[in-house]
């Protein structure tokens, strides 16, 4: 019998992150659980086609808009389930139980974030998303989401815009339940920006986004 998983991340330029999300990917081959893993990638010009041959990934390409680099990646899958993740997204030891488990009650999940930083900010910003995706349903694509082909298919897929398709998606699927482990994410633009600055920034990009504005403005000033 086939493994039912197909894993989806979307790439831009990842060569540095890659190979440690792939790591820690290497459980769900040895349990029988992962298919095949698909790269999505967008144009890079390091070495994310590099890595990807040398993990035994398919390499998708087209042009650079991650909802539509992940409808691509899912087009090309062929598991019963899809793990959408990012490239600097880590899932913690064990996450093959937590998944298997997910995956028999057939309903769509999403991981717990926490940020790859120290200190009291990291904590409050991955606290509230875990708040959010809770209360309000929305957890984003750094949580990583797994869906039921199926129910991927019935919700039209990802759009191909280049920003907030992971709510786009969530919102059409049947409401998403936690899975018991950690989304370890990288923390390079709230490191960069800020970790207030970020959040503020990324909340507002939400209540816009839900307001209506365009995706690819948004994505413009992101």
């Amino acid at each position: 019998m086939r493994a039912k998983l197909s894993v989806i991340i979307p790439t831009l330029e990842a060569g540095a992150v890659l190979p440690a999300c792939a790591a820690a990917l290497f459980e769900g081959v040895e349990a029988g659980l992962i298919r095949e893993l698909l790269i999505s990638d967008g144009g890079s010009s390091d070495a994310t086609a590099q890595i990807a041959e040398e993990i035994g990934a398919e390499l998708v390409t087209g042009p650079a808009s991650r909802g539509g680099q992940l409808r691509r990646g899912a087009a090309a899958a062929r598991g019963d389930w899809l793990l959408i993740l990012h490239a600097d997204t880590r899932l913690s030891a064990g996450w093959t139980v937590a998944v298997a488990e997910a995956m028999a009650s057939g309903r769509p999940g999403y991981f717990r974030l926490r940020f790859d930083a120290r200190g009291l900010a990291p904590r409050l910003v991955a606290g509230w998303a875990n708040l959010r995706a809770r209360v309000f349903g929305l957890p984003y694509g750094d949580q990583g989401l797994l869906i039921p082909r199926q129910t991927y298919e019935a919700a039209g897929g990802y759009p191909d815009i280049p920003l907030m398709e992971d709510v786009a998606l969530v919102r059409k699927l049947p409401r998403l339940t936690p899975i018991d482990a950690e989304a370890l994410t990288g923390a390079e633009k709230y490191l960069r920006d800020g970790w207030v600055r970020r959040g503020a920034r990324n909340l507002w990009c939400l209540i816009r986004y839900l307001l209506g504005a365009d995706p690819a403005r948004l994505a413009r000033k992101y």
